[in-house]
């Protein structure tokens, strides 16, 4: 499966965004999904995940509540909602896939070791 990121770009302190993840190739609708973000000189981190029912989603402490996996499976596409953003959350967004069995309805996976298949990126700066 190919991934595709994008949606991002310069907003203020506050502002909102919607990241993209368009999947192509194969259907991501036996895949559980997330997205991580890195910031320069950070690790990689964890930022959301769903579930490939999306009947369970998990998220960063940081992001609680301002943050909002979704997905639309017949569309193939994966979107991170943000609101309230500060400057700490300026980084790169990456979205991720991991393909499983159909019985773990409910698994978010957290860990970037967990996902097999990743986008290129997209710039997220949030100016103060």
């Amino acid at each position: 499966v190919q991934l595709q990121a994008s949606g991002g770009g310069l907003v203020q302190a506050g502002g909102s965004l919607r990241l993209s993840c368009a999947a192509s190739r194969r259907s991501i609708s036996n895949y559980a999904m997330g997205w991580f973000r890195q910031a320069p000189g950070k690790e990689r981190e964890f930022v959301a995940g769903i579930s490939w029912s999306s009947g369970a989603t998990d998220y960063a402490d940081s992001v609680k509540g301002r943050f909002t996996i979704s997905r639309d499976n017949p569309k193939n596409t994966v979107y991170l909602h943000m609101n309230s953003l500060r400057p700490e959350d300026t980084a790169v967004y990456y979205c991720a896939a991991d393909q499983v069995d159909l019985s773990l309805i409910l698994v978010v996976r957290t860990r970037t070791s967990e996902y097999d298949y990743w986008g290129q990126g997209t710039q997220v700066t949030v100016s103060s």
